[in-house]
């Protein structure tokens, strides 16, 4: 039997624990700016459009770097530093090298930015912005994005080797890295929605094409007539950078194509098509539900990017602002 004591012990440490939940999730709003740099969604909005008309595919790229950056350390643009004497740059982690791109429109937003507030807005900050002004640019929702994150000090490359879900990794693991930063299932459906725009390279997806988990034969999951298709923009002994439209449909549109895709077995990678092809999985009737229903894909979609917006910001004294993205400021 509980002590009256021990229960009230129990009570005050549960009470505590949800307010300070609660206020660490109060210290990012969308009103963070108002005062100290109220036009900073429109300059970053102003920059990505310009960016959009020479890459098509810079809306999916920042968007990307957001993501990236979130799941390692929280979102606190640990991905943007440089190699320094004392930094090892996430730049370098494998799911990156090579991979990730837009840093240099990152740079155009903060001396934007810069020029108009000095030393007020973080490149945190700037990576939120720009997720949601590529995804509305892009016809998709828009939403008022949380704001008042930090920077961090310091980088993580062994921590983006292990925590970034991989475009080869299968359901049950990708679904554990989405917990280990408090995402749930319907997160993991809903994110993986923004594969609805930009491009993958060959190499993230010729495992699929001849010899899936060395069968000697491709991805059953695969749609016969999108395999011939991907097999001629990707021969066996081809350039593995070689780019692949995401979505074979609307390539550059933000809209609920992605889920029609998987259910015609026309999802590029392999962590897309698990989605649907996961005998028993939950995933099946979120595609099914996003596929019927863009409103509901939207409605999800926004709550799963603030949700992933809120993962272990730095706020109030922690991190800085930094003055450069891609290092500390002083360095």
């Amino acid at each position: 039997m509980v002590l009256p004591s021990t229960l009230y012990h129990v009570v005050a440490t549960l009470f505590l624990a949800l307010t300070l939940s609660e206020t660490s999730n109060a210290q990012l709003n969308a009103t963070f700016y108002a005062n100290s740099c109220p036009n900073v969604s429109t300059i970053v909005r102003n920059v990505i459009q310009q960016s959009l008309q020479s890459d098509s595919r810079i809306g999916a790229s920042l968007i990307r770097l957001h993501f990236h950056d979130c799941f390692v350390n929280g979102c606190d643009a640990s991905i943007l530093l440089d190699n320094s004497g004392s930094i090892q740059s996430e730049k370098d982690a494998a799911p990156n090298n090579n991979s990730t791109r837009g840093f240099n429109v990152v740079d155009n937003i903060k001396t934007s930015v810069e020029n108009a507030c000095p030393g007020v807005v973080s490149c945190a900050d700037i990576l939120a912005l720009a997720a949601e002004s590529s995804v509305s640019l892009a016809g998709g929702p828009s939403w008022n994005v949380l704001l008042g994150r930090r920077d961090s000090l310091t980088a993580n490359q062994g921590g983006a080797n292990t925590s970034i879900p991989s475009p080869v990794e299968g359901l049950a693991n990708i679904t554990a890295k989405f917990s280990a930063v408090g995402l749930n299932t319907n997160d993991l459906v809903a994110l993986s929605g923004a594969h609805t725009f930009g491009r993958a390279q060959c190499r993230t997806f010729i495992n699929r094409l001849y010899n899936f988990s060395n069968t000697g034969s491709p991805d059953p999951t695969l749609n016969s007539s999108y395999l011939i298709t991907l097999q001629q923009t990707c021969p066996q002994n081809g350039s593995g950078t070689t780019l692949s439209n995401l979505d074979p449909t609307t390539a550059d549109g933000f809209d609920n194509n992605y889920f029609t895709n998987l259910q015609n077995n026309q999802g590029l990678l392999q962590s897309d098509q698990e989605l649907f092809s996961t005998s028993g999985s939950a995933t099946i009737s979120i595609v099914n539900s996003f596929s019927s229903n863009q409103t509901a894909f939207f409605q999800s979609f926004v709550q799963s990017i603030i949700n992933m917006g809120n993962i272990s910001p730095l706020t109030g004294s922690n991190g800085e602002i930094r003055l450069d993205c891609k290092k500390v400021n002083g360095s």
